[in-house]
């Protein structure tokens, strides 16, 4: 009976797990995707969607950090993560029964809760696994599995949509991959218990060391890179407004831009494990890149700045997480995640604040907030990079 990964069994596992995420993001992307309108039809105003949101993910960030430290001090990481993804996939078909907006904003924060609660104990199993095959090519390709998903689950929505034209029908339909994800990642936990089995920290280290300064170098430049990235929602609402695209080809950006990222995940984490950190180099250009492309140009921009968008996207998922594995030892790593995703979201909950109250005043600010926080990654970034050597 195999105990721990080799390299022909962390392969096998990351791709069990992409299935897993691939059933998981298409129950949870398509719920999101349609979750502001259903809000709308309840009686919920615009500023508490957004406000529904904006909590949601703030809190979603913020409890990986006890999350993170639970499975580090419990060791239990298969628990924790399954428990995680059964209140998260138990959310989704339950929205159908919500009978006001603020049952339905229960339902959508509790969905992010599920996801905080697995996140750091999934990501350090995945990268136990990443140990035997590269990093960057574990979760490069995690993550195109992932994002494939993300394209179907808003498909299916619409779709369902188009026929049913009522959403707590389409939310029904979106718990079919929701049982799926439950019914797949049990097959993964009884296929591969031992990654759970994280290894003991040493004795002779001292408390708090397993977080070098390159990690919180890396931490920083990280949250530059959220406060400057655009949410979607942003982008679309400005498509329509401007007229820039018509309202029925604003979702198919958005697969586009979920293809995008799973194709920079893929060429990005490859590209990690033969060269490091410094392959977000690139990235952090064609993340800058984005909102001059889709704020300020017309249709055939809009179509680049997406793509780029989608590209940063994928590069940010893959190798953050791929370069937190090499930067902390295993036994670490959970905390780490939690950590670092908790400051990542937090920058990403007060830029997405800041570019949203911007566009109502200059849109020409807008993009110059977000280039230059996307720009300013480059001083955090360097001092890990030579903390590393």
């Amino acid at each position: 009976m195999q105990t721990d990964f080799d390299k022909k069994s962390g392969l096998a596992f990351i791709i069990a797990f992409g299935v897993v995420s691939l059933f998981a993001d298409m129950a949870y992307e398509g719920m999101r995707g349609i979750s502001g309108p259903f809000l709308a039809s309840l009686g919920a105003s615009g500023a508490a969607v957004g406000a529904i949101a904006g909590t949601g993910e703030l809190f979603g960030y913020l409890l990986r950090l006890g999350s993170g430290r639970l499975a580090e001090r419990t060791r239990l990481y298969w628990p924790i993560a399954l428990a995680g993804y059964a209140i998260q996939m138990a959310a989704v078909p339950a929205l159908a029964l919500a009978g006001n907006w603020w049952a339905a904003a229960l339902f959508i924060i509790l969905e992010r809760t599920g996801k905080a609660v697995r996140n750091p104990a999934a990501n350090t199993m995945m990268s136990r696994a990443g140990e035997h095959i590269g990093q960057g090519w574990a979760f490069g390709l995690h993550e195109a599995m992932d994002q494939t998903g993300a394209m179907g689950g808003p498909l299916i929505a619409a779709l369902v949509l188009a026929l049913h034209h009522d959403y707590r029908t389409a939310f029904l339909w979106l718990g079919v991959p929701a049982i799926l994800t439950i019914v797949s990642v049990l097959t993964v936990r009884f296929r591969f218990p031992y990654a759970g089995h994280v290894a003991l920290p040493d004795k002779d280290a001292a408390p708090g060391s397993a977080l070098s300064p390159a990690f919180w170098f890396y931490a920083v430049a990280a949250a530059f890179v959220a406060f400057g990235f655009a949410d979607y929602p942003l982008i679309a609402f400005h498509f329509a407004k401007a007229n820039i695209v018509s309202p029925a080809v604003i979702p198919v950006f958005y697969a586009a831009a979920m293809g995008a990222s799973g194709l920079g995940s893929l060429i990005f984490g490859r590209w990690f494990d033969k060269s490091g950190l410094g392959v977000l180099i690139p990235g952090l250009i064609i993340g800058a890149a984005a909102a001059p492309l889709v704020f300020l140009g017309g249709f055939a921009f809009a179509i680049a700045g997406v793509l780029a968008w989608g590209i940063a996207l994928g590069v940010h998922d893959a190798i953050m997480s791929a370069a937190v594995a090499r930067m902390v030892p295993e036994h670490a790593r959970a905390r780490a995640y939690g950590i670092f995703t908790a400051i990542y979201g937090i920058a990403w909950f007060a830029g997405s604040a800041l570019l949203g109250a911007l566009y109502d005043v200059s849109i020409v600010g807008l993009v110059a907030v977000s280039v230059a926080a996307e720009l300013a990654a480059f001083v955090p970034l360097a001092f890990a990079l030579r903390r590393l050597k």
